[in-house]
């Protein structure tokens, strides 16, 4: 399982985790797509505007190998914002391949994709 050294673990002040320490013994947590409410919590909404800033400064438009990303906090972008970058994708995998979608993600997440083209 790759580690992404720079990352944050998870947002500041919260017990929003943003990464994993090590795999799960008991096999990987495979990726799903969780629906995102109106009446959502504010923090919630915070940690997931902060996770995408994250995923965006540390991978830009590159694809990027899942790794030690903590599968929760991903789902909640998953097949929207971040979609997967390789045919088949394995949602189980460590070492599945994923990309930020950039018009999604733009209309998301305006905040953070100001002047970006």
């Amino acid at each position: 399982m790759l580690k992404h050294r720079g990352f944050p673990g998870r947002l500041a002040g919260t017990d929003f985790q943003f990464t994993i320490r090590r795999a799960n013994p008991k096999g990987v947590t495979p990726l799903t797509r969780r629906e995102r409410f109106r009446d959502r919590k504010p923090a919630d909404k915070r940690a997931d505007a902060a996770f995408m800033d994250a995923l965006w400064a540390n991978f830009g438009d590159q694809p990027f190998e899942r790794g030690n990303l903590d599968a929760g906090r991903l789902s909640w972008l998953f097949e929207r914002e971040v979609i997967a970058a390789e045919d088949p994708f394995d949602p189980a995998s460590y070492d599945a391949l994923l990309v930020i979608d950039l018009d999604v993600a733009r209309h998301s997440f305006p905040d953070i994709f100001d002047g970006v083209r």
